[in-house]
């Protein structure tokens, strides 16, 4: 990405939203605020954000109609902020388009550096799409990096951007088991995975898609894709 991103922040809380803007625009992103439901709509169609920065407790309507209806008209990757510990509302979340989320109370370098793996990351998938990059096939499951498409008995199956991701780093050499940290290393850009859930919600998330029978464990090492015999 060679041009400055836009950002667009969700926050209503007055104080948290200007305190992102200002982390973020200091960081060299361009940023624009929003503090509600309708208006974090309005400003995604004006704007055209390269990442979206969403809150899920919003006036309004909340940050999951918000992310349901941006990723209608116009897909972005969205960071997700939420105050909720409960896993089925981040799997709501990542299942209507979100990438990834950060839970509250959180550090701003922490979301500085998610932010920079997401946009890294749609860097990548422009690179991946223009390079003729062959079909993985895992018995009845199929990898189009090319078209950046999954098919499973042949349907198609809709995955979020970072789904495809983690799908493609791990469909690269079946029946391997990647370690945690590897998965975060190459999907996230991260250089630690200690202490956070965001890989396991998102193999949740994976599983519910391709069937849970195709991504196995191997508990306290991390994890890999068969074939379904």
């Amino acid at each position: 990405m060679t041009e400055t991103p836009t950002l667009l922040v969700v926050e209503d809380d007055a104080t948290i939203n200007q305190a992102l803007t200002d982390r973020l625009r200091a960081e060299g992103f361009t940023v624009v605020q929003a503090f509600d439901g309708p208006g974090a709509v309005a400003a995604h169609e004006t704007h055209g954000p390269d990442l979206v920065v969403l809150d899920v407790m919003l006036p309004g309507f909340d940050g999951i109609e918000v992310c349901r209806r941006i990723q209608a008209t116009r897909p972005v990757p969205v960071l997700m902020l939420t105050a909720r510990v409960d896993e089925t509302d981040v799997l709501v979340g990542l299942g209507v388009g979100a990438d990834d989320y950060v839970t509250k109370p959180f550090r701003m370098r922490e979301l500085v550096a998610r932010v920079r793996a997401l946009l890294r990351r749609v860097d990548r998938a422009r690179e991946l799409a223009g390079s003729g990059t062959p079909r993985l096939e895992i018995g009845d499951l199929t990898v189009d990096q090319a078209q950046r498409r999954v098919s499973v008995a042949g349907a198609e199956v809709h995955l979020t951007p970072l789904e495809f991701d983690l799908l493609t780093a791990l469909a690269e050499a079946p029946g391997a088991v990647r370690t945690r940290e590897d998965l975060m290393q190459e999907v996230w850009g991260w250089s630690d995975a200690h202490g956070t859930r965001t890989l396991d919600s998102h193999v949740k998330a994976l599983r519910a898609k391709i069937g849970a029978a195709r991504v196995r464990t191997v508990h306290g090492v991390g994890y890999a894709v068969e074939a379904v015999r």
